[in-house]
């Protein structure tokens, strides 16, 4: 009896039809066939070196980080040196104290502000009711006549005023929320460089003290040159700041003089009822009041 073929045996292929079995082949589970190696292109060459250089910059990040983390720990524990720079020290706790009392300054100039506006609305109110009331009441038309014109003058009077106030207040914030803090970004910018120039001196300082060797030489070197680049970017931004400084000091003077004048003005003449010199403040500072029925936010939501 003829069996039939072993379908979990290794089959063998021959090599002809009508062949002795020479050059017989393997195939099924126990061969797997051949890949031929995939060609690199140039994307490949390209991703490879941009990923390269990312780990590079990671690497580089990674290093300063800890410098100068090392370094700040040991200035806080009093460990390590600090590069100090007196004159300049002092000039920027003195702007960030300037700062901090603008910052209350335009606080209540936009509190008062919003008083001003919320007296206006009631004393327009006012007048109104009166208005109403000396047509209503003829007995005493005359008194609610004169006191619904008194409420329109000081509406008027109040409106001007608090467009100075409103000028005095935009001026103050442009001052602190932008002349001001452009000039401490840069410093925080000089502080930083402040801090990696004494990280990478560190750094030198200890492979200067240690033994000298061909390999020791080579980092000797690399840190020498590290640590001039950082030298380079700190004293550059320490002459940044110097500039920024003084012309900030120059700048201030010359708005808050302007404005100081406007705001004394102003408000000595509203109490005064001294309508006249009120306008003429406004006319000298060149300061314009939206018209009536213009379609602008109030001077409140102006803030």
């Amino acid at each position: 009896m003829v069996s039939g073929p072993n379908l979990n045996e290794t089959s063998i292929v021959s090599g002809g039809y009508g062949g002795s079995g020479d050059g017989l082949i393997p195939t099924g589970s126990g061969r797997h066939p051949s890949h031929s190696a995939t060609p690199t292109g140039p994307g490949d060459e390209v991703a490879r070196g941009i990923a390269g250089e990312k780990f590079d910059i990671v690497k580089k990040w990674g290093i300063n980080t800890y410098k100068c983390t090392k370094q700040l720990l040991s200035e806080r524990f009093g460990r390590g040196s600090r590069t100090v720079d007196l004159e300049l020290e002092l000039q920027i706790e003195l702007l960030r104290e300037t700062k901090r009392k603008y910052e209350s300054v335009l606080q209540l100039g936009r509190a008062l502000t919003a008083h001003l506006y919320s007296l206006l609305q009631t004393q327009h109110a006012l007048g109104d009711a009166f208005a109403d009331l000396s047509q209503k009441s003829p007995e005493l038309q005359e008194e609610f006549g004169y006191n619904a014109e008194t409420q329109k003058l000081l509406c008027k009077n109040g409106e001007t005023l608090l467009g100075a106030v409103n000028f005095f207040v935009s001026s103050i914030n442009t001052l602190v929320t932008k002349t001001m803090e452009d000039t401490l970004m840069t410093v925080k910018q000089y502080e930083a460089a402040r801090l990696e120039y004494d990280a990478y001196r560190t750094d030198l300082e200890e492979l200067s003290l240690g033994p000298r060797d061909a390999g020791t030489r080579g980092r000797l070197e690399s840190a020498q040159a590290t640590f001039q680049a950082h030298r380079d970017k700190y004293e550059k931004l320490r002459g940044d700041v110097a500039i920024k400084l003084k012309f900030l000091e120059e700048n201030k003077i010359k708005v808050m003089h302007k404005q100081l004048l406007l705001f004394h003005n102003a408000v000595s003449a509203y109490f005064a009822g001294n309508q006249k010199q009120l306008e003429q403040t406004l006319q000298q500072f060149n300061i314009k009041l939206r018209p009536p029925g213009a379609e602008k936010p109030s001077w409140l939501e102006e803030q």
